[in-house]
């Protein structure tokens, strides 16, 4: 979606547009992907998780979305130390009005968020695509 902005309207549709855009790129989509449980015992769940059919190669995706200002978004800093808690590589793919920029600048600045426009040349790149 490089190029284009695409009005995301809620959670649902972020996994969705995450889960379609990984076809599009030619790779395996696996949504709410069990993965052992929390420190308080709550299963962990993986929004979505991509494959590569030929290398093999894995990656989550954690998809937040905010639609608009509210406490929501002082929950993201424990879910970038939750991903570092995953058996694979991931990240945080995010969309809403509802984001500050502060905390869109903290997200980006992790490493492992990008925001959803900004998310079909991340992916490229990760797993070894053909930039358009």
């Amino acid at each position: 979606m490089a190029g284009r902005k695409t009005a995301v309207v809620n959670g649902a549709q972020l996994v969705k547009l995450c889960m379609d855009l990984a076809v599009k790129l030619g790779l395996q989509a696996r949504e709410q992907v069990v993965v052992a449980r929390r420190i308080w015992g709550a299963r962990r769940r993986i929004d979505v998780v991509l494959t590569d059919p030929v290398t093999r190669k894995t990656l989550g995706i954690e998809c937040k979305f905010q639609g608009v200002e509210g406490t929501a978004e002082e929950k993201i800093p424990s879910v970038i130390q939750d991903i570092a808690a995953w058996p694979i590589p991931g990240i945080v793919v995010f969309a809403g009005e509802g984001f500050t920029e502060n905390m869109k600048s903290f997200l980006i600045s992790t490493g492992k968020a990008v925001e959803f426009e900004d998310v079909e040349p991340w992916l490229r790149l990760f797993f070894g695509l053909e930039l358009e």
